[in-house]
Order: C-alpha cells, then sequence, then structure tokens
C-alpha cells in the first residue's frame, strides 16, 4: 500500500510517453495532442496527491484485519506472493467490472475513460475518488490472512503492468499471451464506446475472468475512445466530478424517494419508466468522430506547461515528505494541487474567470510557501522568499502578457 513504488515509477512512465511520442512521429501517426496530455497527467497528479491522503487510512485498517481478524496469518514468501496477486486481479475485476455497471461507481470510475485519445498518457489518468467506493471488495485478501507487505506488493505489480496496455503501438501478441494476460489490444476494446465493446475486457493482469465470466470481446474494428457523452473540458476537478452532478441532476426529476436510491445502484442508462425507462447505447455516428479539442493561445499553452512541470515537482516532494507535513498543510498542498489544476485546464479552455482565479492562486501558492518555511525550515526561508517572490512576479507578468495576447488574438479573428 506504500506510495513509494509510484514515486519510482514516475520518471519510468514518462520516459515511455516519451518513447510513445518520438515512435508514433516516426511511423507518422499522431498519438498525442498536448492539451489532452496535459490534462491526463494532471488528472494522474490529482490521483496521486488523493492517494496519499486515502491510503494511511486503508493500510491501517488492513494491517488491523490481517492481524487481529484473520484466521490465519499468511507470511511473506514467494509463492504467497503469487497467491495474493492472482486474487488481487480477481478482484481487481469485479471492483473494475461493477466500476462500469454500477452508476455509484461509474461516476467514480469514468474519468479514466473521458480521453478521446488512446496513449500512455491515458494510464496516469485516473480517479481521485474510485479507490474510497472500491476497496471493501479488497476486503477479503487481509480477512484471508495475507501480510500487508505482500498485499501492496501485488497491488503495486498489478498496477504497474496496467500501464504499458495502453498503446496503439503494439498489435495483437502471440495467441497464448493474449489468451491468458491482458494486453493491448484487449484493452482498447475496453476503452472502445463503440456499441459492441462497451463493458468488455475488466481484467487487470489476466484476461481469464473476462473469458469466465462472460465478458471478453475480442479487438476487431478499431474503436473510437472516450464516454458515449464526451466530456468536453480539460479541467481535472470536473472530469472528476461531472457524472456525480448529472445523477444529481437526474434523480432530482424523479418523483419518488426510491427512484432516487434506485439510481445510485443501477446500471449507467437506467430511468424509472416514467422518466421513460432504460436509455441503451446508441449507435456511433459521424458527429462522434469528432474530438473535443479547445486550444489556447501558444503564450498560454507554454504557461500551462510550466505549471505543470511545477505540478509534478511539488508532487513528488509532497509525496517524499508527506508523513513529515501536518495534516494542515497536507490538506493545504492538496488543495492547490487540485485548484492549479482546475485553472490550468481552464485557461486551456479560454475560461473568462482565471483572470481573476490565477492571481489568486499565485498569492495563495507563495504565502503557502513560505509559511512552511517560516514554521519548519526557518534557516532556509530567505532564499525562498527570494525564489519564491521571483516567480510570482514572473508568473504574474507571464500570464498578464498572454492574457492579453490571447484577446488580441481574438479581435483579429473576429
Amino acid at each position: 500500500m506504500s506510495p513509494n513504488y509510484i514515486l519510482f515509477a514516475i520518471p519510468f512512465f514518462l520516459l515511455l510517453i516519451g518513447l510513445e511520442i518520438i515512435l508514433g512521429r516516426l511511423k507518422g501517426r499522431r498519438l498525442y495532442r498536448l492539451n489532452d496530455t496535459l490534462s491526463n497527467l494532471m488528472i494522474g497528479i490529482g490521483n496521486q496527491a488523493f492517494n496519499l491522503m486515502w491510503k494511511a487510512g486503508i493500510l491501517a485498517v488492513f494491517t488491523w484485519l490481517s492481524a487481529h481478524v484473520a484466521p490465519v496469518h499468511i507470511a511473506p514468501s514467494w509463492y504467497s506472493f503469487i497467491l495474493c496477486l492472482l486474487l488481487f486481479d480477481f478482484l481487481f475485476y469485479w471492483a473494475h467490472r461493477w466500476g462500469h455497471e454500477v452508476n455509484l461507481f461509474w461516476a467514480a470510475h469514468l474519468v479514466h475513460h473521458s480521453s478521446e485519445e488512446y496513449n500512455l498518457s491515458v494510464a496516469l489518468r485516473q480517479s481521485w475518488f474510485h479507490n474510497l467506493f472500491a476497496i471493501f471488495i479488497f476486503l477479503p485478501i487481509p480477512l484471508l490472512g495475507f501480510d500487508p507487505i505482500i498485499f501492496g506488493a501485488a497491488a503495486g505489480l498489478d498496477t504497474v503492468y496496467q500501464f504499458w496496455i495502453h498503446t496503439k503501438l503494439i498489435g495483437k501478441l502471440p495467441r497464448p499471451i493474449e489468451y491468458i494476460f491482458n494486453t493491448p489490444s484487449h484493452h482498447r476494446v475496453h476503452h472502445g464506446r463503440n456499441p459492441k465493446y462497451i463493458d468488455k475486457n475488466h481484467g487487470g493482469m489476466f484476461i481469464i475472468w473476462d473469458r469466465l465470466f462472460g465478458t471478453f470481446q475480442a479487438e476487431e474494428e478499431e474503436p473510437i475512445y472516450g464516454i458515449t457523452t464526451p466530456l468536453k473540458s480539460w479541467n481535472p476537478l470536473w472530469a472528476n466530478l461531472h457524472y456525480f452532478v448529472a445523477m444529481a441532476q437526474l434523480g432530482a426529476k424523479f418523483q419518488r424517494w426510491g427512484d432516487r436510491i434506485r439510481l445510485l445502484f443501477a446500471k449507467p442508462g437506467w430511468k424509472p419508466r416514467s422518466s421513460g425507462g432504460f436509455e441503451g447505447v446508441a449507435d456511433l455516428d459521424q458527429q462522434d468522430l469528432q474530438q473535443y479539442d479547445a486550444k489556447s493561445s501558444k503564450p498560454f499553452t507554454a504557461y500551462v506547461l510550466v505549471q505543470f512541470v511545477l505540478m509534478l515537482g511539488g508532487l513528488l516532494a509532497f509525496m517524499t515528505h508527506f508523513n513529515e507535513l501536518p495534516t494542515f498543510y497536507q490538506w493545504s498542498f492538496l488543495g492547490v494541487i487540485v485548484l492549479t489544476g482546475m485553472i490550468c485546464g481552464a485557461i486551456l479552455e479560454n475560461r473568462r474567470w482565471v483572470l481573476v482565479a490565477e492571481y489568486v492562486r499565485l498569492a495563495l501558492v507563495i504565502v503557502l510557501l513560505n509559511a512552511l518555511y517560516f514554521t519548519f525550515y526557518l534557516d532556509s526561508l530567505l532564499v525562498m522568499v527570494i525564489c519564491s517572490g521571483i516567480g510570482f512576479v514572473i508568473f504574474n507578468l507571464w500570464f498578464t502578457l498572454g492574457w492579453l495576447f490571447q484577446r488580441k488574438q481574438m479581435a483579429i479573428v473576429a
């Protein structure tokens, strides 16, 4: 359950993303769009920040259950690791399947599917809240007595394995591999919104669960990626919340509270007969092939790219020093990461409200950083005051000039 394996894996993930971009260009294939990729990566940063907040409590519960409730204790060994990995992947199949077949779980999970591209950056586009909804499904692991270290190692391997299958560059592999393991071909199907691909291939590392439980679908024509009602936003916060909002708006139209409660646990598309009944997945038309592609000016895009780099550096520092930080600063820096992603997404969408919001964010960041150094790193406070002050001035000027440049461009086009 430790986040350390992700801390070490992040540079490796970014290296492979860069390699995929290069290989795609050499093959003449357009695999990435900068705005979509930045959205994916900012959502991934938020996912890791939220996971830091959840995992300590989850680990404590799992450790207590394994030590005090489990009838036996399974000592760490190579064979207990293999058994735990198989059990974890089996339970992951059901957590993932219910993440598509139960509205409440789908609300938390669909952020991973809302990109209309399919590349390695999509693997990092993970929900901020799904772990809280799905964690109870994994309770059999500590209740059977598996050591938390073994559980963490199995979960880590299963998670890292699923990174490489998010690519278009690898075709179908030899039949024995395709039969047992989840592969890029199988997972492309899972991300497709073609009607025959919906809710298929839920396995994590192994595809055998889908074959056993009737949810397997081989890749035929190339999938159309995304969700059936496109997100049309680069905002990481909205990407994680929009289906919850849509459910609340839909439930408010129902006449009975029983239908509102049932909506939470029904399959996506369900409505009571009084509201029209179940709404299935419609066939794709030409309009479905048009990707959302709101663009900002080059200075603004470069500004967001630099903010992303700073977000990534902040995340690495947050992960490294998380246990040293008081609760106030843990939640404060989580809030900064969420706010930064939200405003960067709005900049890419040319939202007018960022003109005020970004100045407020920059002020909050400089105050929070200097308060942290004043409290815990007083010897380095002067250096932080100077560096953060210079950064504050540069980013204010850059953002202001970028905004003026963009308004001028829009006026010329108009």
